[in-house]
């Protein structure tokens, strides 16, 4: 058959690979900079903790409305590609512009672009490689992208690790130079990403944006994605925590890259894994690593446990982020996937602006444990709802 000749590497298909490749570009791009745009705004504009929240919070939030939209509009025009084109186009051009930022306004119409540009393509672009994959090697196809995508945040950063003494600590010039990975992100996706035409209607459902269409087992899925997004605050934090315990600032980008390295090693695995035994055990351990993490950082006493909780976050994060796309993909129906995956990607990134918001105040107002401690409880009640409302 014409789709087993498709395959390109560890049994997917051609475009779950390509698709892998341009995001392992853009993360090198935006993780260059990721980890330094806290530290860029607190030690050069000067902004407070609760700014940071804010810019976090609106930029994720503002743009999770985009991956509702953008899922939904391509299913109904039965194109994927434009979107992904365009998506990574609008996160690219943020990168040399952030370079002029003189004010943490600048900083925060930058990261709503850039947020912006990826809450148009990850809906469709998740789309494309839950329609491009076999029903049984779903998890493998999810989990081979995320490991293709963190590997470049594990490049990222530590392009960064070295660069920085290169450049006197300069913030400005990292910000230009991750430019260049990003425009061969959107080379690659102009080029070699192909899709198939989108079913517009199928097995009886018309297709719109009324919730009622959705399975009860999605519904549960997404009530329980939220609960566990609201106490799941920007990585910013976790930053600030290796800075507030001793990490000096040309360790913070090695301490980054070994929470990514450890999820490039386990997405593929947990994918695999999840084909296998199913989503929800390998989500439901992924939950319970995320409660023992974050009580180790509002715990910590010193920046030696600092190195062991990143790597222990990327062990969570490999389990659960392309599973979960997975999960979601496998209850719903094949024409609605952009549609759903951008409700679910929607419900997500809008908990980041009251996650955040909570995360800064709680810092600020009370203690960075405070901070922790809220997300580990509400990782704790999704764990528990998982395993009671999805069997």
């Amino acid at each position: 058959m014409k789709e087993n000749k498709e395959g390109a590497l560890w049994g997917v298909k051609k475009n779950v690979f390509v698709l892998g490749l341009v995001s392992l570009f853009n993360d090198i791009s935006s993780e260059m900079i990721y980890p330094l745009i806290p530290l860029f705004l607190v030690n050069v504009l000067g902004a407070s903790k609760s700014v940071i929240g804010l810019i976090e919070g609106i930029a994720l939030s503002t743009a999770s409305i985009l991956k509702l939209f953008s899922g939904w509009l391509s299913d109904k025009l039965g194109k994927r590609k434009t979107f992904v084109f365009w998506g990574y186009t609008l996160s690219a051009l943020t990168k040399p512009l952030l370079s002029l930022s003189t004010l943490w306004s600048h900083v925060l119409f930058l990261r709503f672009a850039d947020r912006a540009g990826k809450g148009v393509r990850t809906s469709p672009r998740d789309a494309i490689i839950a329609s491009s994959s076999e029903e049984g090697l779903r998890g493998r196809s999810f989990g081979l992208h995320r490991s293709l995508d963190t590997l470049g945040a594990v490049i990222g950063p530590a392009l960064t690790f070295l660069l920085l003494p290169l450049f006197n600590q300069d913030y400005r010039k990292i910000f230009l130079i991750s430019f260049l990975p990003a425009l061969l992100a959107i080379s690659l996706v102009l080029l070699f990403v192909s899709e198939k035409k989108a079913l517009k209607e199928e097995d009886g459902f018309k297709l719109s944006l009324d919730f009622s269409s959705f399975s009860k087992e999605f519904k549960a899925f997404l009530f329980i994605s939220f609960l566990f997004a609201l106490g799941n605050s920007s990585d910013a934090f976790l930053i600030l925590r290796a800075q507030n315990l001793g990490i000096t600032l040309i360790w913070i980008p090695l301490v980054y890259t070994m929470f990514n390295l450890v999820e490039v090693i386990i997405s593929l695995p947990a994918g695999i894994l999840s084909d296998k035994i199913g989503r929800k055990r390998v989500i439901s351990i992924g939950f319970l690593v995320f409660f023992l993490v974050y009580c180790g950082f509002a715990l910590a006493s010193n920046s030696h446990q600092i190195w062991f909780l990143f790597a222990f976050y990327g062990f969570y994060s490999g389990l659960t982020e392309g599973v979960g796309r997975a999960f979601a993909s496998d209850l719903l129906k094949k024409g609605q996937r952009g549609t759903g995956l951008g409700v679910y990607h929607f419900l997500i990134g809008i908990a980041a602006l009251p996650a955040s918001l909570i995360a800064g105040f709680l810092w600020q107002l009370v203690s960075p444990a405070a901070t922790f401690s809220f997300g580990a409880g509400t990782a704790l009640l999704s764990g528990i709802f998982l395993v009671a409302l999805l069997k």
